[in-house]
């Protein structure tokens, strides 16, 4: 007869948000033991009978409230003494999302006190390894910043340049030349300018604009350069 294995599988949520000029991270404060009262990235264990996949948006749903989330594998942790109870092996998932019109968070199991946005600039002490995730997630939303249209993800629909290169600026965590961002962004001819300007604004309204995936795709192959 085989042995049976004794290692378990668990999953862990990288999951941004961008709101107000900040780029942000979804947080649980734990509610049981090991690192009860610490926060981490929503995560848990996979149970016997689920794919991974599917374990990923049940764990995310339970501990946030947060629902039908385009989450994308990108990393495996597997040292041997990452969890105190035994061998524990995590697969991160990230996901980028608008935080404007989402949901209020609310997790729907015990396993958490609450969920919130948080800072990625003040982060607190995490549970576990999980400031190592979070740091890969983090360094891999950034490498595809300069060839993938992830930025549009976390903007609202309609967004002003200066939105734009607010959101370059909080992941690359550095300034960028207004004139040149402005200019080189408007060069690459997929973002869509509309008849249309803030409301609701105290200083001079900017234009809005719309980011035209279709042509993205037909005009924009390689690597886009910031300067």
């Amino acid at each position: 007869m085989l042995p049976k294995f004794d290692s378990v599988f668990s999953i862990d949520c990288v999951i941004f948000g961008f709101e107000a000029g900040e780029l942000k991270i979804l947080l649980i404060e734990r509610n049981e033991e090991p690192y009860k009262d610490w926060f981490a990235l929503p995560g848990y264990i996979v149970e016997q009978d689920e794919s991974i996949d599917d374990a990923a948006e049940r764990i995310l749903y339970e501990l946030t409230g947060l629902r039908d989330l385009h989450m994308q594998q990108f990393h495996t942790f597997g040292e041997v003494n990452r969890h105190p109870q035994g061998r524990v092996i995590t697969v991160a998932y990230y996901a980028l999302i608008r935080i404007n019109g989402q949901k209020e968070l609310r997790p729907v199991t015990q396993f958490a006190k609450k969920a919130i946005w948080h800072s990625v600039n003040d982060l607190p002490k995490l549970a576990f390894d999980h400031s190592e995730i979070f740091n890969t997630g983090f360094n891999k939303i950034r490498r595809r910043l300069h060839y993938q249209p992830i930025a549009f993800e976390l903007l609202p629909e309609k967004f002003t340049l200066t939105q734009l290169q607010s959101l370059y600026e909080a992941v690359l965590n550095k300034k960028l030349d207004k004139r040149n961002f402005r200019k080189k962004m408007l060069s690459y001819g997929f973002l869509k300018e509309l008849d249309e300007k803030q409301k609701g604004v105290s200083y001079r309204a900017a234009k809005l604009y719309k980011f035209d995936k279709r042509k993205y795709g037909k005009i924009f192959q390689g690597e886009m350069s910031l300067g």
